[in-house]
């Protein structure tokens, strides 16, 4: 995996993006109730904080949770809510260590239908349908990652040509067109809701 991804807006970030699956997992982990590009922007900050070029799943998933929190914590923080985003991170890592030895990779590498690379999107801890059918496509849109069937599942995030998410960022843009999509969708909500 070597692609260059434009998430986070900033080229040190979104080039660990494009070569490390696990800091791609992490910034889709992260994406929720902050910025798309702060939440993309979070796994280069955490390699920064603990001196490394990479992030590893094992050196994570060992490290003292406190510890952990507290380098989340730090100002500026990595999410709005550092605390339980580290305990999340975490998780994440002791899955991959426990399933794929460590290999984030691994999820999607031998995946042979697009219905089999959801599933086990879903079962990554802070993975619900939602998150993995986006995660998906940003596999099958910008990492070259296609099984057989990849569209259908990732749904309508799948659809080539929409702005819906961050599978659909290429640049600025783009990313003006999907932030307006979203605000239209929370508009749309809001709207029925009122109903």
């Amino acid at each position: 995996m070597d692609v260059t991804l434009h998430l986070a807006q900033d080229p040190a970030a979104d080039a660990l993006l494009g070569r490390s699956p696990l800091a791609a997992l992490t910034g889709m982990l992260l994406d929720q109730q902050i910025p798309m590009e702060w939440a993309f922007k979070g796994p280069r900050t955490i390699a920064d904080r603990l001196g490394a070029e990479d992030l590893d799943a094992h050196d994570i998933a060992a490290m003292d949770p406190e510890a952990f929190a507290a380098l989340l914590s730090a100002k500026p923080a990595v999410h709005r809510y550092p605390g339980s985003m580290a305990k999340r991170i975490q998780q994440l890592c002791r899955y991959l260590v426990e399933h794929y030895d460590g290999d984030a990779e691994a999820v999607w590498r031998d995946a042979g239908s697009g219905s089999e690379l959801l599933r086990r999107l879903q079962e990554l801890p802070g993975f619900g349908k939602q998150k993995a059918q986006i995660f998906l496509a940003l596999l099958g849109k910008r990492l070259g990652v296609a099984p057989t069937g990849w569209r259908e599942a990732a749904g309508s995030y799948g659809e080539p040509g929409s702005f819906r998410s961050v599978a659909d960022i290429t640049g600025p843009e783009s990313l003006a067109r999907v932030r307006a999509h979203k605000q239209e969708a929370k508009a749309a909500a809001k709207a029925a809701k009122a109903k």
